[in-house]
């Protein structure tokens, strides 16, 4: 392994009816004012009877707190802006998301923009940085994104439609609150796109550069890759089954709180060209990695095929015993297959004519493009793209 910190201060509340617990959590970190921040005006937040619930409990602990709604998936810098001039005006010293990783990036980037003093876009473009965030406390309703437990934020700035992110562990929640039970509703196809999501976060840190012994952790994320391919199997038919529901929210946090990339470097070169995707087309960030990720693979899996030999034997269960160095492009074809098998199961896209969108070849040119900018003209670690390597990929995924 070599060298690594890894840290993970958010309290994690499990189980059902643990939301009624919030205000006690708020008041535990000394939070005063509160700004709830959510979904859409109308929508399952308050229709279910969450928010109110998270009211009452606010209220039992003597909290003030103001409702801030309208984030929409890939969310939009402008309603940052707006939270961060209304959290200013209000005295909020307290962050309260209620949702997924749109919902809590979103969180994130107000609880940046109150607590210092610059404009949030010079923070996603890197001109600054800071390690100053309001406290920020989640209620988790969506198993996908793992921001509850992250240090990570990604936002979309409307100006050229360019998805950019800022991490930092001053950004990780102090606590989330993980009830299986409030994912139940979710569509099945969200709920498909979310467990996407979480692989591509483990297989992202799997596929590593680094060349040293890293066995433990490849045993801890190919165990949680397993229990996420099976879980997802069952959630997309029976919505309401706990066990499934529980596994892959609690699979999504340990998948990007830095557990599964301990000792190694990571990749994330997919999430860049998807976030890219999400940018110009506006797509369900889950579907859109599942859609790109095959095609990356067989572009880059002669730079070290034994990785994806051992992800195809270890995690779908393709027989590799076999296999010797000059066949060993068919283990590799086949392990990459089997994910996309896996993804069809669950019904999604593994291209982007199943994502439903057909960009033209100026599209995926300003796509590559905006991958690279402001990157010293590359991205990814297991294998370095380029822009031209970017159009390929997005060509072989079309």
């Amino acid at each position: 392994m070599i060298n690594f910190d890894f840290y993970t201060p958010t309290r994690v509340l499990f189980g059902a009816d643990r939301e009624n617990e919030a205000g006690k959590q708020v008041a535990a970190f000394d939070g005063h004012k509160v700004m709830i921040i959510y979904g859409k005006k109308g929508g399952h937040v308050e229709s279910s009877g969450l928010l109110e619930r998270v009211h009452r409990s606010l209220n039992g602990a003597g909290l003030s707190y103001i409702d801030f709604s309208g984030v929409v998936p890939n969310p939009r810098l402008s309603l940052v802006k707006e939270g961060i001039r209304i959290g200013r005006s209000e005295g909020v010293d307290f962050l309260l998301p209620i949702g997924g990783g749109s919902v809590i990036d979103t969180a994130k980037g107000i609880g940046y923009g109150i607590a210092n003093d610059f404009e949030i876009e010079d923070l996603l473009y890197g001109r600054v940085k800071t390690d100053k965030n309001l406290p920020i406390g989640v209620i988790l309703t969506i198993a996908a994104a793992g921001s509850e437990m992250s240090s990570s934020m990604v936002l979309t700035i409307e100006d050229g439609m360019m998805k950019r992110s800022y991490g930092h562990d001053c950004s990780r929640p102090r606590f989330a609150i993980m009830n299986p039970e409030l994912t139940y509703s979710l569509p099945a196809y969200q709920t498909a796109s979310g467990a996407a999501d979480i692989m591509m976060h483990t297989m992202e840190r799997y596929f590593t550069p680094t060349d040293t012994d890293t066995s433990l952790t490849d045993r801890i994320a190919e165990g949680l890759m397993i229990s996420v391919r099976d879980a997802a199997q069952v959630a997309v038919k029976d919505p309401e089954n706990y066990d499934a529901r529980a596994t892959l929210m609690w699979a999504g946090s340990l998948s990007h709180n830095g557990l599964t990339g301990a000792g190694r470097v990571s990749d994330f070169a997919t999430h860049k060209i998807e976030h890219e995707l999400g940018g110009m087309f506006d797509v369900a960030h889950g579907a859109g990695l599942a859609a790109v990720w095959g095609s990356w693979a067989r572009y880059v899996y002669k730079t070290n095929p034994g990785r994806f030999a051992q992800f195809g034997e270890k995690v779908f269960g393709i027989d590799a015993s076999q296999t010797s160095d000059s066949d060993i492009t068919d283990t590799v074809l086949a392990s990459i297959t089997a994910w996309e098998t896996w993804c069809h199961s669950i019904d999604m896209p593994t291209t982007l004519t199943e994502l439903g969108i057909y960009p033209t070849d100026a599209q995926i040119e300003e796509m590559a493009e905006k991958c690279v900018f402001g990157r010293n003209g590359h991205i990814g670690f297991f294998q370095p793209l380029t822009k031209e390597d970017i159009v390929a990929i997005l060509q072989m995924a079309k």
